[in-house]
């Protein structure tokens, strides 16, 4: 049985891309024999990080990792994140010759640059850094190969991510409260980054559900919560339900690398309102299962004459066993 070892400092309870990604693809794996071992934050002391508390940071996990290594002996190492249990981990695999492979899920430096202005290009040079040791780097579209590409990063491999569509189906006798029509919905974390407060002053009829939580959800419910239905997190079938009554997704960031909740909107035969930027421009095809545009107000109004079961084909066409099979044949073997 190959053994394959992945470092994150993204995991459960944190509600993210990241996590969402590894949940799909580490089942997959072990049903196909593969002995799976996590290297997470809650496996060491942590601090969290400033501005978001419900990311952890591990405290000097550098030794834990080498002794892991040692006991383990992985076939195949996966760092997921630049954080420092992935910094950590490649450094130990560097002074023990271990090749790995990296996963580029995030524009890191966009986040930071959001919150302090200043930082973009030292943090990008950061990352650039951490996965030029990496015999191999994962990334999720060709548009997102060729931009990293252009600012100097190397050996990138596409590996387009999925959605669970047995789970993410219509439920057309949701037992929620109902809410008036039409509908349009936002779900992700309320951070800055995600740019949810564009949503939220848009002048739109019927009802804006906003699903999700984060650092700003205090501030921008205080400023919203009369005109906006604020529900938090849901998971499941729950998120299911919920995502059953709209009848938009409204998606206003502009810092994605793919956008795992479009897809899941698309399942639920949803679709999409968004900006024509990367993540959004690889999955939509405007005019068919969503419109993308600078103006979100405009495009969320046309999305309301798009067809439900050709939001839903689109989505069909994605799926987690195909990642879990590119994901496999490009892991670097450790030997």
């Amino acid at each position: 049985m190959k053994k394959i070892l992945f470092v994150t400092d993204a995991w459960s309870p944190q509600v993210n891309g990241v996590v969402r990604v590894l949940s799909a693809i580490i089942p997959i794996l072990k049903a196909r024999g593969y002995e799976i071992t996590v290297i997470e934050p809650r496996q060491f002391k942590t601090i969290p990080l400033p501005m978001y508390p419900e990311i952890r940071l591990a405290l000097f996990p550098r030794r834990r990792i080498r002794k892991i290594f040692v006991d383990l002996q992985p076939d195949m190492v996966c760092i997921v994140t630049e954080g420092p249990l992935g910094w950590a981990a490649r450094s130990v695999c560097r002074k023990r010759g271990t090749p790995f492979t990296t996963w580029y899920h995030s524009h890191f430096q966009l986040y930071v640059d959001v919150r302090w202005r200043g930082f973009l290009r030292p943090v990008y040079w950061f990352i650039r850094r951490f996965h030029a040791a990496a015999s191999r780097t994962m990334v999720s579209t060709e548009s997102l190969k060729k931009e990293l590409e252009l600012a100097g990063f190397r050996n990138l491999i596409v590996m387009p991510l999925g959605v669970d569509t047995k789970l993410f189906t219509r439920n057309i006798a949701v037992s929620l409260p109902s809410l008036p029509k039409p509908i349009f919905v936002y779900f992700s974390r309320l951070a800055p980054e995600k740019s949810p407060e564009e949503f939220l002053k848009l002048d739109l009829p019927g009802t804006k559900l906003v699903i999700g939580d984060g650092p700003l959800r205090k501030k921008l419910e205080k400023k919203y919560g009369k005109e906006n239905k604020f529900i938090g997190y849901k998971h499941g079938q729950e998120l299911v339900d919920w995502l059953s009554l709209a009848d938009v997704f409204v998606f206003p960031s502009a810092t994605e690398t793919f956008g795992l909740v479009a897809l899941e909107a698309l399942a639920c035969g949803v679709p999409v309102a968004a900006h024509n930027v990367m993540g959004p421009c690889d999955i939509i095809t405007s005019g068919m299962d969503g419109y993308l545009s600078d103006d979100l107000r405009d495009a969320a109004l046309k999305c309301l004459d798009l067809t439900r079961d050709i939001c839903r084909e689109k989505a069909l066409k994605y799926s987690w066993e195909h990642s879990a099979d590119v994901f496999i044949e490009n892991l670097v073997p450790t030997h």
